[in-house]
């Protein structure tokens, strides 16, 4: 199993997670190489560092994590970082790197490792997208669209693989409890949702790989305003502009 992410927040939960059921080899993605080393010594997982924002870094990941193992079945894709502000504030730089991180950077990493998984005939792929993926999200434009655009290509690639033994799934969090706030450059300050623990979202990201659910949201009741706003858009609208 490969996990990004994995030197904190969700990534590093999950490895958690998967060391105490036992039974998967892991292989832990992230950029923080100190972070990252604590992870896979608590865990017992193989650390691979590396940054996920250039194709080389992606190329280089898949590269190492089958010299490493031979073959990876699971990839749980949860590297991500955020930028809180206006669209029209927001550096060229940084608007790179949410699309690389977020988005391409798993593209990447599938386009990498699911042949295969279709060769062998079984595979899982659970990608960590969020809410704001679902529902969008102001003053997060454009992590909103990467999380979007990760939910979008769960759908299109399930219906591409559904009869070759490979699952898709994608986990939408709320806001959960980790680092990310900080790292983005503006803490939380939204009365609702709450943040949840990390561990609770890796424990959606383990249902997701032993038994392919096609969706997750976390906590469960998100749900509902997405479809809400699937249903009835225009006046999703209105109440989301007025309680924001």
């Amino acid at each position: 199993m490969l996990v990004t992410g994995a030197s904190s927040g969700i990534g590093a939960a999950v490895a958690r997670r998967m060391s105490a059921a036992g039974g998967r080899r892991l292989l832990l993605n992230g950029r923080d190489r100190a972070r990252l080393a604590e992870v896979a010594a608590a865990s017992g997982g193989t650390a691979l560092p590396g940054d996920l924002a250039t194709a080389g870094g992606c190329r280089a990941l898949a590269r190492q994590a089958l010299e490493q193992a031979g073959r990876v079945d699971v990839l749980v894709a949860s590297a991500g970082v955020g930028w809180a502000g206006r669209f029209d504030a927001m550096p060229p730089s940084a608007l790179d790197e949410v699309i690389a991180v977020n988005l391409t950077s798993t593209l990447r990493l599938v386009h990498a490792l699911l042949p295969a998984m279709v060769r062998r005939g079984s595979g899982r792929v659970v990608l960590v997208a969020s809410v704001a993926g679902a529902v969008g999200v102001g003053g997060e434009s454009v992590y909103s669209a990467a999380k979007a655009g990760l939910c979008v290509f769960a759908d299109s690639l399930r219906y591409e693989v559904r009869e070759a033994g490979v699952s898709v799934s994608v986990v939408l969090p709320g806001v959960v409890d980790t680092p990310f706030f900080e790292r983005r450059g503006a803490p939380y300050r939204r009365r609702v949702p709450r943040p949840v623990p990390a561990e609770r979202v890796a424990d959606a990201v383990c249902r997701a790989v032993d038994h392919g659910h096609h969706e997750v949201f976390v906590p469960r009741w998100l749900r509902v305003p997405a479809r809400f706003r699937g249903a009835a858009p225009a006046f999703y609208h209105r109440m989301a502009s007025r309680l924001a």
